[in-house]
Order: structure tokens, then sequence, then C-alpha cells
């Protein structure tokens, strides 16, 4: 990963949290972005994000718990936003997931 980055490990280690927190603060921002949508045209999603961040937990043995994380990636509860942002999903999504390698677990 460190290709074209001339900069020393722990700095590396650094930049990407701060871009990864920058990310998280984002998401949490546009909750009119449904995880479909992110979905279909990234091939991952909030949840996604939060899987992730429990399989470093568990491969550190930290024992964090997947709906804390949760929390730490919607910055609330899960079902607090998914009553407050979540929409059902429309046809056209439905039908760009259902084709999408992601439907196929194909995704990260």
């Amino acid at each position: 990963m460190t290709q074209g980055l001339n900069i020393d490990q722990q700095t590396q280690t650094e930049l990407e949290a701060a871009a990864f927190r920058r990310l998280l603060n984002h998401l949490q921002t546009r909750t009119d972005v449904q995880n479909i949508d992110l979905m279909n045209l990234a091939g991952f999603c909030r949840n996604c994000l939060s899987n992730w961040l429990k399989d470093a937990s568990d491969e550190r043995g930290l024992g964090l718990a997947k709906e804390d994380l949760r929390t730490h990636v919607y910055g609330m509860t899960y079902d607090e936003w998914k009553g407050r942002f979540q929409r059902e999903a429309n046809p056209d999504q439905l039908r760009q997931f259902a084709q999408s390698p992601a439907a196929k677990g194909e995704h990260a």
C-alpha cells in the first residue's frame, strides 16, 4: 500500500486514520445517502465499514461488540439511524443491487 508514498509506516497509519475519520464524518453528515446507494455505486456501505472494524478488532483480540462499532460508524445506534433516515429501497435500487457483484457476495 505504500507504493508511491515516501513516508514512514507511522505517518502512513496516521494519515489513513485521519482519512477514515473524515469518511465517517462525511457519511454521518450525508444521511440522505442510503446504504443501498453506496452498495450499488461503490460495493460497500456503512455496515461494511463497521464489519471491517469488527474484523480488525477480532484480529487483535479486542472483543469489541458489533453494535458498538456500528454506533461508531453511524454516529448513533443503528436502530436510531434506520428509524430516522433509512428509506424503503425503490425498484430501481433493488434491480441495480440484484445485478451488482455485492449481491453475489463479491463485495469487500
